[in-house]
């Protein structure tokens, strides 16, 4: 049985544009990095905004150990990765599968796992489906992505192939990014981290490495057809961008842009929209400083040739999962970014125009768990899963 809270908010939404008018900001606490300064107008600390739509909230499942993804399915079920290494289907009233058969080793702990999953654009013909994880290998692990089929009964993969093997090999649990996001066009799009060391940190600016970039990836695995370094001597072709520290967020929306949201030094956690070649910085350029407090080694907040984030919070907010809002259960929230918060613990919801962040909301709070992962379903209600080691699957729909 699932068990059931309810929310509402009767304020009516901010609309003020922090670019051109005042407001008031949502964050007022100290900055990590009080003596950085926004590149422009309405860069970090958008408005404060409040739903009116009231919603409930229903714990579909409990005793997930430490899930990083979920995932629903065309029928109203949900796949859910845990990070040990096991993935499930549970069903739309909260009955949990077994674990799936068929699925390759993983390396677990730290920030190491079984991780993101995605449904092939064409999962109702051939139920394939598409992972990443932390793949061992001698001398250390490194980011991989698999595929493979769904059974009818969902209890089994099958068929199952790892189609990318990120290199190179490394001997450490951080920063595997691993979030898996389709285009409009049918590519496959891999956010990767940077691994966290200062040794590997400056791999996100090699070209010669897959370390801090997103991928552009065919279903099959091979370099997409168009991506930007094909060609170039000394790069990998399945580079799309460069310059990321550890996107654990990806999404599209409903434009088809690609949007990450990623995760900085303290006081750096930023939204960026990609874009085919760019730059976005990392460790070169970027906001915040290094989690001892001292500043990032000869970084600056913003140069020529590189990417500005869209948005960025000072303090961080430890972001994972996004979903771009689309259904018609909530027509308020059309157009909308949801994005995870495992820091403070809630559901943040942004308010992006013309390109820039003009509103924000804190939701879930109450609730005192790390938002992991948020999607949204079929019927128009955000599922999420919380990151610990007795994890919640939530499902958020209009209060009945």
């Amino acid at each position: 049985m699932a068990l059931t809270a309810t929310g509402a908010c009767s304020q009516k939404t901010i609309t003020a544009d922090p670019v051109t008018s005042e407001c008031t900001p949502l964050e007022t606490r100290q900055p990590n990095a009080p003596d950085q300064k926004p590149t422009f107008a309405g860069q970090t600390r958008a408005c404060g905004m409040t739903s009116t739509s009231a919603y409930q909230v229903e714990v579909l499942a409990k005793g997930l150990d430490k899930p990083w993804a979920v995932e629903p399915l065309p029928d109203g079920n949900l796949l859910v990765t845990e990070k040990p290494g096991r993935m499930r289907v549970i069903s739309a009233t909260g009955a949990m599968g077994e674990p799936l058969t068929g699925l390759p080793e993983v390396v677990a702990g730290g920030q190491a796992g079984l991780l993101d999953v995605a449904l092939s654009p064409t999962f109702a013909t051939d139920r394939t489906i598409y992972w990443s994880f932390s793949e061992p290998r001698s001398g250390g692990n490194g980011t991989a992505v698999a595929r493979g089929v769904l059974s009818q009964d969902n209890k089994s993969l099958t068929q199952v192939k790892v189609i990318l093997s990120t290199k190179p090999t490394y001997n450490n649990t951080m920063h595997f990014g691993s979030r898996l996001a389709f285009g409009p066009e049918g590519m496959l799009y891999v956010t990767m981290g940077e691994r966290s060391s200062l040794e590997t940190r400056p791999q996100a600016q090699h070209m010669n490495s897959h370390l801090g970039k997103i991928l552009r990836i065919t279903p099959d695995g091979a370099p997409a057809p168009g991506n930007p370094f094909i060609g170039q001597s000394g790069a990998l072709p399945e580079i799309w961008t460069v310059g990321h520290r550890n996107v654990q967020s990806s999404a599209f929306d409903m434009q088809g842009k690609l949007w990450i949201v990623e995760m900085g030094p303290q006081g750096g956690d930023e939204l960026n929209l990609i874009e085919k070649g760019k730059n976005y910085g990392w460790p070169l350029v970027t906001f915040g400083e290094e989690y001892s407090g001292q500043p990032v080694p000869n970084a600056v907040t913003a140069k020529e040739g590189y990417e500005s984030p869209v948005y960025y919070w000072d303090p961080v907010i430890a972001p994972s999962g996004a979903q771009f809002y689309t259904g018609s259960a909530f027509p308020e929230w059309q157009g909308n970014l949801f994005v995870g918060n495992m820091k403070d613990k809630r559901l943040i919801r942004l308010k992006i125009e013309n390109g820039k962040v003009t509103g924000e909301e804190h939701l879930l709070a109450d609730r005192g768990q790390r938002v992991r992962d948020v999607k949204q379903g079929p019927d128009g209600a955000l599922y999420i899963v919380t990151d610990q080691s007795n994890g919640e699957l939530w499902k958020v729909s209009p209060k009945r």
